[in-house]
């Protein structure tokens, strides 16, 4: 792909597509079935630079993994419990569910393990997840400052019953454990402290776990996970991605038209498809289905906002709000500052070099619409800065995506399915 890529502004559109597999769900998946006895065949997985790190990481532990990836399918042996191989190294370079879902998954097996990423992984604190697991008996650290990565695990398995972690930060922390949880020597109890950041991530979580066998009970307070329902290999369909529909979604509330996402609709498991909801408010009209969703653009105004839930999908939504009437409120996302990029300040400042109006908050941001102008968009190597930013070419001529390549972190066809949909013609810029 080429350095950067340049997006041309088209007129309505009207367009079906079905997204590629869930990443979240993919993960969880692929690490349900390489826990699971017997085996498992996964259908609709995601091929990505995070799918792939996660399972190239569990074929290190030991786990016997197939996968066609021209065919999205995979095939996995499961251990039947903790990892036959007891010390490894595990580089997951800038995977946040692959940091977080394995160092609780090989806590349950007694050794040493060592998990190592990108220069931006090693600036992502997961304190919270190893406090939490040190409750549990086990030897967890990290190596640099502010409790980021590298991390270093030394167990014997897990020897309490009850835990209590902070969701603040993130919500893989909660769902790693609910993950490791059925291989445990007692039933788990996670009692959450303080508030949850995109909270339907943990019901996804539960709703694969049960998938393969799993036994949850979720509540507000507290998720408790049995020890005697363990998982089971199973035949899985990985639904569509609900984040990756957001950008497509979006497209039709920026250049007008319609869009229809198959494969999601009001039965989905995934929170993100709320973005939906999200552009209903700013004017849009959105019709269900039970497996598909159709957006009616243009955006209308702007809206106020609480994105903790959903906070995935924060960049898509003020990329909207630069072409709604009135001002646009997003709150309650402080934690996106710690993803791929400061997803709040890196955002500001690259809406700012368009000519837009930010008012950059601790937790968030206000987006005055504004005359808008082409420029070049730094991604910081962060897959959603640029598909988000991508889009506002839809309307405004002279936009160019730097570095388009990161998109492969989660979605490598994102720009070949975004032309195939809009009719926009992307351009390659040397």
């Amino acid at each position: 792909m080429n350095p950067s890529l340049g997006v041309a502004p088209i007129g309505p559109i009207d367009a079906r597509i079905r997204p590629p597999g869930s990443k979240s769900i993919t993960n969880r998946a692929i690490l349900c079935a390489a826990l699971a006895q017997g085996s498992s065949t996964l259908v609709n997985i995601l091929d990505s630079q995070d799918t792939r790190l996660m399972a190239d990481a569990l074929q290190l532990l030991g786990t016997s993994i197939e996968i066609d990836w021209t065919q999205n399918r995979a095939q996995i042996n499961g251990c039947g419990g903790p990892f036959p191989v007891s010390a490894a190294e595990l580089n997951v370079e800038n995977s946040g569910t692959a940091m977080r879902f394995l160092t609780a998954a090989v806590s349950l097996t007694r050794g040493r393990f060592r998990l190592i990423g990108s220069t931006r992984m090693h600036q992502r604190p997961v304190g919270d997840l190893l406090a939490a697991l040190r409750q549990l008996g086990v030897n967890a650290r990290a190596e640099s400052a502010g409790d980021c990565p590298p991390v270093v695990v030394e167990s014997t398995g897990w020897n309490a019953a009850d835990v209590q972690i902070s969701a603040a930060t993130s919500s893989q922390f909660a769902s790693g454990l609910m993950l490791a949880a059925p291989y445990a020597e007692h039933p788990i109890t996670i009692h959450i402290r303080g508030p949850v950041v995109s909270a339907p991530f943990l019901q996804l979580t539960a709703d694969v776990m049960s998938a393969f066998g799993g036994q949850v009970e979720l509540t507000d307070e507290a998720i408790s996970i049995s020890n005697r329902h363990r998982y089971r290999g199973c035949v899985y369909q990985v639904e569509p991605d609900a984040t990756a529909a957001s950008y497509f979604l979006a497209a039709a509330a920026i250049a007008g038209g319609t869009v229809t996402i198959e494969g999601l609709g009001r039965n989905s498991k995934q929170g993100d498809l709320e973005f939906a909801n999200r552009l209903a408010e700013m004017g849009c009209r959105v019709e269900w289905s039970d497996d598909s969703v159709t957006l009616y653009g243009p955006v209308q105004h702007g809206i106020e906002v609480d994105m903790g839930a959903i906070s995935d999908t924060v960049q898509t939504l003020a990329v909207v709000a630069l072409f709604a009437d009135g001002p646009t409120r997003i709150r309650n996302v402080a934690h996106i500052r710690h993803k791929e990029s400061d997803r709040i300040g890196d955002l500001a400042r690259e809406l700012r070099n368009l000519g837009a109006v930010v008012d950059e908050r601790p937790d968030g941001l206000r987006i005055l619409p504004s005359k808008l102008r082409g420029a070049a968009i730094d991604t910081y190597d962060d897959h959603r800065m640029a598909m988000s930013l991508s889009l506002i070419g839809l309307k405004i001529p002279g936009i160019e995506i730097r570095n388009p390549s990161c998109v492969a972190k989660t979605y490598p066809n994102y720009f070949q399915d975004l032309a195939r949909v809009t009719g926009t013609e992307i351009v390659g810029i040397e």
